[in-house]
């Protein structure tokens, strides 16, 4: 990853403990270790986990801009997420994808997998951009 893009975690980022691995056009990558305080009460990884790093991968694949100093914003005007399996791994990885759009918002997917390669859940959203600063 361009170090130039690279963007520190926001503050509910650093509570959950997601990393940003890679980003760039259409396209970005974050990270999550499976401790324990993000787990449920029956000791699986909580929901909510997988749907913060669904939208959070998803809404930065959609937000890049290619110049380092102009940052894109956006809202989440939905979001689907499918939980398949609990991971195997210590680490979720996320990918998400923009899939299309205009000028206003846009499309993307998303999955999350373990280190290991076990697909754990997928998401689909809308997007809205917000205006450049």
């Amino acid at each position: 990853m361009d170090e130039r893009f690279h963007e520190d975690p926001y503050a509910y980022q650093k509570l959950l403990g997601i990393e940003m691995r890679d980003w760039r056009t259409d396209y970005a990558l974050f990270a999550l270790p499976i401790e324990e305080h993000i787990m449920n009460r029956h000791g699986n990884p909580h929901g909510g986990a997988h749907a913060s790093l669904l939208d959070t991968v998803m809404g930065y694949a959609g937000c890049w801009t290619g110049d380092p100093d102009k940052r894109q914003m956006c809202l989440t005007l939905s979001l689907n997420i499918q939980y398949i399996s609990r991971p195997l791994g210590k680490v979720f990885l996320a990918e998400g994808f923009k899939t299309g759009g205009g000028r206003s918002t846009f499309f993307a997917e998303g999955v999350v997998k373990d280190e290991t390669g076990e697909l754990v859940a997928k998401g689909s959203g809308v997007f809205r951009y917000r205006k450049l600063a």
